[in-house]
């Protein structure tokens, strides 16, 4: 049973990668951090970034599920330093786990100074969203190999 729930795992993974590997994940997003997204402090507001995380991790959710999804829970999220106006927010995906209907994707987002060349880590967290059917209620997340193995010839 360890041995299917492995390769599934590797199966999902397999179909999340898409953009540019890299050691803190697949490439999702890259922006611009703009002079709308500031907070009172004149730094990028905390809350831009949680929907950019969001985003990336949708993204890979919708790629592994073949489908929609909903976030359902974010972990273990902090803020290690604040991004500035005109950074380059650069936001890495990774699947850690895949259930029977929910997939866990950590986020790593990096932010480098417009005019530098040294990213750092800014932030990071730990998302669990579901796979939902038509109607929005949870279903089974199923390997493309499983579902081709079961069509009609």
């Amino acid at each position: 049973m360890q041995d299917d729930d492995a390769n599934a795992l590797d199966r999902a993974q397999k179909r999340g990668r898409h953009g540019r590997q890299q050691d803190d994940g697949v490439l999702v997003i890259r922006t611009i951090a703009m002079p709308a997204d500031t907070n009172p402090a004149g730094d990028i507001f905390g809350g831009w970034l949680k929907s950019q995380m969001d985003l990336a991790a949708g993204n890979m959710a919708g790629r592994v599920s073949q489908g929609r999804g909903a976030t359902v829970a974010v972990e273990a999220m902090q803020f290690l330093r604040p991004v500035k106006v005109g950074d380059e927010v650069t936001l890495y995906a990774t699947l850690l786990s895949v259930g029977r209907t929910s997939m866990r994707i950590h986020v790593d987002v990096w932010a480098r100074p417009r005019f530098g060349d040294a990213s750092k880590k800014v932030t990071n967290a730990d998302f669990v969203f579901v796979a939902l059917d038509e109607e929005g209620r949870p279903r089974a997340i199923e390997d493309r190999e499983t579902a081709k193995s079961q069509e009609a010839p």
